[in-house]
């Protein structure tokens, strides 16, 4: 049994004989990059995580293995209160696929590493520039004690990038918006209203952010939640 005492190599070895192509088959089909993947669910990624605990030292290690899975054990099993700005950049290098990036962010936002949203949103490559608004969306929803003012902030940034055309990055700034839209009722009004202006927008990009942001922002179930 895979325990807490088991290094990068072995944890490695172990993901190994759980290799699935039929599961990495059906990876492919939800948009995954699949080069480097065994086929293990995240699921059972994170039960894996579960029984070795965290270890810093080894979740980098376990990065450097350049296998999908490996990876994604390094995310879950990473110590936010150690990790540094300088390995996130590092890591995020490496980003290429949408899950491998939206699992990062959670753990970015746990280790405080705010300073990396405008960064990582100037980034050209389109996974990095993903990670900015995953951010964001999960800070929105995570960080329940931040003010309401710290999310407020990061509306310029949505709007700055809202005519990227890309795919994974469209759709993470489309996700910040909603999301600090349904915080509260504080963050509503004025998310609300930059959904409107996307929505008028000329660009093809900004004015589907915008409408469907302004879909779920004027939803009564949603609305009906805020506080």
């Amino acid at each position: 049994m895979i325990g807490p005492s088991a290094s990068a190599a072995e944890l490695i070895a172990h993901l190994e004989t759980l290799r699935s192509e039929e599961n990495v088959a059906g990876m492919a089909r939800f948009g995954i990059v699949t080069e480097t993947a065994l086929g293990i669910s995240n699921p059972d990624v994170q039960k894996i995580a579960r029984s070795v605990k965290k270890n810093h030292a080894r979740a980098l290690e376990l990065w450097a293995g350049d296998i999908r899975e490996a990876r994604m054990l390094a995310l879950y099993t990473a110590e936010p209160t150690k990790l540094t700005p300088a390995e996130a950049r590092r890591w995020a290098e490496d980003f290429n696929s949408w899950e491998i990036v939206d699992c990062a962010a959670d753990l970015f936002v746990e280790a405080r590493l705010d300073d990396l949203i405008p960064q990582f949103a100037a980034a050209d490559r389109e996974f990095v520039r993903r990670t900015a608004f995953a951010m964001i969306a999960g800070a929105a929803v995570h960080r329940k004690q931040d003010p309401d003012e710290t999310l407020l902030a990061w509306l310029p940034l949505i709007e700055t990038h809202s005519a990227d055309p890309r795919n994974f990055v469209r759709k993470a700034v489309n996700w910040a918006l909603r999301n600090i839209g349904k915080r509260s009722r504080a963050c509503h009004t004025p998310a609300l209203a930059l959904a409107e202006r996307l929505a008028a927008s000329p660009g093809k990009t900004a004015r589907w952010i915008g409408k469907d942001a302004i879909r779920e922002l004027t939803n009564g179930k949603v609305m009906g939640r805020l506080k």
